[in-house]
């Protein structure tokens, strides 16, 4: 299968400004899905434009977007417990699956201490009370948007009675895209995904090399086929998602289309079935040249085939 190049979108624009002509540039490029981040906020963008509605976040803005492109398909990169409840998020995913005509990828994980962590007013949660919710959020999210009515009481989240008639356009719903890295993360990413997301290992960012990201990427693979493989499922089912921007290599895979393919073929040699790159952003951490960027896009995935 031919490596699929994506692109995650952050939405920091008017819509009417440069953001609805971002979204159709995109389809336009023939890039295979269009992701934005689903924050209330986000690092050095904190203090500057960032749209979706309080609670809703990446909603409004993929609903836009889905009104104004055709085949692109669509989705969070990722959405997290941090702000969510998996009562209204399904019903805000079935309309948005209906609304696309059956475009939207669910990229979910377990969240992390960024600023909207802390948004609703609760306290920091520590690792084990995130996995402990994310292991709790995924499969009660996998049972609202298949079944007609769920009903469920846990220790962090609860449904009665929940109605989700008539479900999603894809069947038996949209595809969950898990980011994990650890155990109980790779299991739900496992036993749930339709995708697993990675983003290479964060303790190399600043002071690692990039043949040290692809050995510890390596890893990951690795540990994610294991995984599967107790559960009794190929891993090799899995698509296989890099988003990139958060290894060793920053910016650097941006700079020229030789560039990009040397490090998307490295990837894919590990089994990646797509990567992702950010829209350019000036004067950002997603700096690059917006015409070596449409360029990559035009002709990188030809050589990647």
């Amino acid at each position: 299968m031919s490596l699929r190049l994506s692109t995650v979108i952050l939405p920091y624009l008017r819509w009417h400004e440069g953001g609805r002509a971002t979204w159709q540039r995109t389809e336009q490029l023939g890039f295979h899905t269009a992701f934005t981040y689903d924050h209330l906020s986000w690092r050095t963008f904190r203090d500057g434009p960032w749209f979706g509605a309080a609670a809703a976040a990446a909603v409004p803005t993929l609903t836009a977007a889905a009104a104004v492109t055709d085949h692109l398909r669509l989705g969070t990169l990722v959405t997290s417990p941090n702000f969510r409840h998996p009562v209204t998020l399904a019903k805000e995913l079935i309309s948005l699956d209906d609304i696309s005509g059956g475009r939207i990828t669910l990229g979910v994980g377990a969240g992390g201490t960024g600023f909207d962590a802390t948004a609703l007013g609760q306290e920091p949660w520590t690792p084990r009370e995130r996995a402990d919710r994310f292991a709790e959020f995924v499969p009660l999210l996998d049972r609202l948007l298949t079944e007609d009515s769920v009903s469920y009481v846990g220790d962090h989240y609860s449904a009665h009675e929940a109605r989700n008639i008539p479900g999603c356009v894809q069947r038996p719903r949209l595809p969950f895209a898990v980011a994990a890295t650890g155990p109980r993360g790779m299991r739900l990413a496992a036993r749930y995904g339709q995708a697993w997301v990675t983003t290479g290992d964060p303790k190399l960012y600043e002071t690692g090399t990039p043949e040290q990201s692809i050995q510890a990427i390596r890893g990951q693979v690795e540990k994610l086929a294991d995984t599967a493989a107790a559960l009794g499922r190929d891993a090799a089912g899995l698509d296989k998602i890099l988003l990139t921007g958060f290894t060793p290599d920053r910016g650097r895979p941006l700079k020229s289309v030789d560039a990009f393919v040397d490090f998307a073929g490295r990837h894919a040699e590990l089994g990646f079935t797509d990567i992702v790159i950010h829209w350019p952003i000036p004067d950002s951490d997603f700096a690059a040249d917006e015409k070596v960027f449409e360029q990559i896009a035009m002709e990188a995935p030809a050589q990647l085939s």
